[in-house]
């Protein structure tokens, strides 16, 4: 077999943001027996992409040069652990490899959450150019899927609630702006450009280009989020 030929797409199903996209595979064994290959093609899992795109974001913000800003932003220090993690999980790999990579991650991410406060589970999907404004009393359920360009502020909980058919975890569009302290639970989604006020206790569904407040969120105008995202001369619609 050609040097060339080693790898061959398999398709993963959703990848960070709601994207379909392939890794790579063995096609010597198809990944049943230990096959280190893979390690070449760590690249095609995404995770560095998309991580430079959220320090992209944080410089828009920040005005400063990318290493300042992995140094000094506990969101990124959450961020990065949760890139690479993510990566591994979603990518082909054997598990004899997986497994005890993940285990590793997972302390360091541990770590990363008594440090900074922010809990980023590595199953959680995240989409490109996502921005935590603060940090501290952040906590994003493992089943979340969260869309591109999001911004979410200190004390915002992203979790699970709700009865019987209810019950779930939340689908957040792109380009939503969650305010301190808000509370986003149970199956519901949340639409493209929408505005969750600080404080705010969301557990029914928002349309795009809303703002809601209020306990329980309530729709409050029809502005979208554009006043509050830094622009990013990029569009995910």
């Amino acid at each position: 077999m050609k040097p060339g030929e080693v790898f061959g797409p398999v398709e993963t199903g959703l990848l960070a943001g709601g994207h379909f996209g392939t890794h790579p595979y063995c096609v010597s064994c198809g990944a049943v027996e230990p096959c280190y290959l893979w390690l070449r093609e760590m690249p095609a899992m995404h995770w560095s992409g998309l991580f430079k795109e959220d320090v992209a974001r944080y410089r828009e913000y920040g005005g400063k040069n990318s290493a300042v800003l992995i140094l000094t932003q506990q969101g990124l220090w959450a961020l990065l652990p949760y890139r690479m993690a993510s990566g591994i999980y979603q990518g082909k790999m054997p598990r004899i490899i997986k497994r005890p990579l993940l285990l590793l991650f997972t302390v360091w991410e541990k770590c990363v959450e008594v440090v900074t406060g922010i809990s980023l589970p590595y199953t959680a999907q995240i989409g490109r150019g996502f921005y935590i404004g603060h940090f501290g009393n952040i906590i994003i359920n493992g089943d979340a899927v969260i869309g591109d360009e999001c911004n979410i502020s200190q004390g915002v909980t992203i979790g699970i609630s709700g009865r019987k058919e209810r019950r779930g975890v939340p689908r957040i569009g792109s380009r939503v702006y969650i305010g301190a302290n808000a509370t986003v639970t149970g199956r519901i989604t949340i639409g493209d450009g929408a505005v969750i006020g600080a404080n705010s206790l969301v557990t029914s569904d928002v349309p795009p280009g809303v703002t809601v407040v209020g306990v329980p969120a309530s729709i409050f105008s029809d502005k979208d989020s554009s006043d509050y995202l830094h622009p990013s001369g990029r569009d995910s619609r």
